[in-house]
């Protein structure tokens, strides 16, 4: 039995998972992104979160009214927190106040269910460098944040190569990309650019 961990992440052009003074999707929200987010939730999963992004949501479904929220409602989800205790006024949710890394590597072969993370940057950079994370979905937005840019998923990280699964243009101007993401090890040789010959 074992099962997968996606790490899904919204990021403006410069990697910025949010940034001061713009609002949600950085205003470039349009019917086939929120058709993405509908279906993606759609999906048998179990929720993942740190305690700081648990508390951003456990508000949001309740003020907005987003399509996918419900499904966000309706889905088992677990939060990561030494500091919430139940009931945590959300349905369906579960506290661990344990280590997240070492209690998603239990999770991952123990169950069947696929897990799901979005959001929580220190959780899940955790858990990227801990080699769980087995699809990275990022959304791109076309927007460059600059100095009001915070919350990088990458920055100050691991490293990591990439092998693109899936890419998809939302609404004619923002990119869904999904990576498988390895570790990056040593440098394989023969690659990059080649030093030219003497003649």
């Amino acid at each position: 039995m074992s099962t997968t961990m996606t790490v899904d992440f919204f990021c403006s052009l410069d990697g910025n998972g949010s940034a001061e003074g713009w609002p949600g999707y950085w205003g470039k929200e349009g019917p086939e992104l929120i058709a993405d987010r509908v279906h993606t939730f759609e999906q048998e999963q179990v929720l993942v979160f740190g305690a700081t992004t648990f508390r951003l949501f456990r508000e949001f479904v309740v003020e907005y009214d987003e399509p996918y929220y419900d499904s966000l409602n309706r889905l088992p989800k677990i939060v990561f927190s030494s500091t919430l205790e139940e009931p945590l006024g959300w349905h369906n949710s579960a506290v661990l106040n344990e280590d997240a890394v070492t209690a998603i590597e239990r999770l991952k072969r123990t169950t069947d269910i696929p897990m799901r993370s979005h959001g929580s940057i220190s959780l899940n950079r955790a858990l990227l460098a801990a080699g769980l994370v087995d699809r990275l979905e990022v959304m791109m937005f076309p927007a460059i944040t600059g100095r009001a840019g915070s919350a990088s998923l990458f920055r100050d990280g691991a490293e990591f190569d990439l092998d693109l699964i899936e890419s998809t243009v939302l609404d004619g101007r923002t990119m869904k990309l999904v990576y498988a993401p390895h570790l990056h090890g040593q440098i394989p040789e023969g690659v990059g650019p080649k030093l030219r010959t003497a003649e």
